[in-house]
């Protein structure tokens, strides 16, 4: 079956059906044409994965191995994988990163409460592709636990990364800090030619995306710190 995904058609040639209702909403209508990657599992791959997912169904295991092909793939074609919650406002995508447990989903989903236009483009695995000068950031099937995003993209704006604190507070980042940051952030391929890709978008990010350390709470207050530098919006005149 062919979808089309981040701009590209992917033939995803899966065993089990769980994929094929999990990537429903991204069917393409031309089954026919030329496809751009074309996405399988090795048996040696799956049994790999099994190993470390013994509790969970062997479609959710083949799915897994299936978005790992792909983003394994797409940098030669300029894009790349971002673990990254993106919110979309007034056309914009604003990508929310961190570790895991520093509050992604709990700051974006703050940002629905209280910022009622806003919007969940992808909650954990989004796609980004770079078109000079700047880069777009794409819903995919794959949105984590909370299964949150939809089939739309928007240009990226800026990047925030988070981190727990008692008070909430905003900075722009370096590129030195960026890249420090930003590394952990994505899925390096195995094959050199994609690495070399990955790197070459990963440079292009840390110089054209502005950059930001939001140290935050759980509060309305850590909503408007970040929209209000994010957005260069007032707080009061949000949408």
């Amino acid at each position: 079956m062919i979808y089309d995904i981040a701009g590209l058609r992917i033939n995803i040639d899966n065993k089990c059906a769980y994929t094929t209702r999990f990537c429903q909403a991204y069917v393409s209508e031309d089954q026919v044409s030329p496809y751009d990657i074309y996405a399988t599992v090795t048996k040696e791959e799956f049994l790999e994965e099994k190993e470390k997912s013994a509790n969970f169904s062997d479609g959710y295991i083949e799915n897994i191995c299936l978005y790992r092909s792909i983003c394994r793939q797409i940098p030669t074609l300029g894009r790349m994988l971002l673990h990254a919650a993106v919110l979309e406002y007034d056309g914009n995508g604003y990508a929310f990163l961190g570790k895991s447990g520093t509050g992604k989903s709990t700051h974006t989903g703050l940002w629905l409460k209280h910022v009622p236009s806003s919007k969940i483009v992808n909650g954990d695995k989004p796609i980004l592709q770079y078109v000079d000068p700047q880069f777009i950031v794409y819903g995919t099937p794959w949105m984590g636990k909370e299964g949150l995003g939809c089939n739309s993209k928007a240009p990226l704006k800026a990047l925030c990364f988070l981190e727990q604190a008692k008070e909430n507070s905003i900075k722009k980042l370096s590129n030195a800090e960026v890249s420090a940051r930003l590394f952990t952030q994505v899925l390096l391929p195995e094959e050199e030619e994609n690495v070399i890709a990955t790197l070459d978008l990963l440079d292009k990010m840390i110089c054209n995306t502005p950059a930001y350390l939001l140290k935050c709470d759980i509060s309305e207050e850590a909503v408007k710190t970040s929209f209000e530098t994010l957005t260069s919006t007032a707080y009061e005149d949000r949408k």
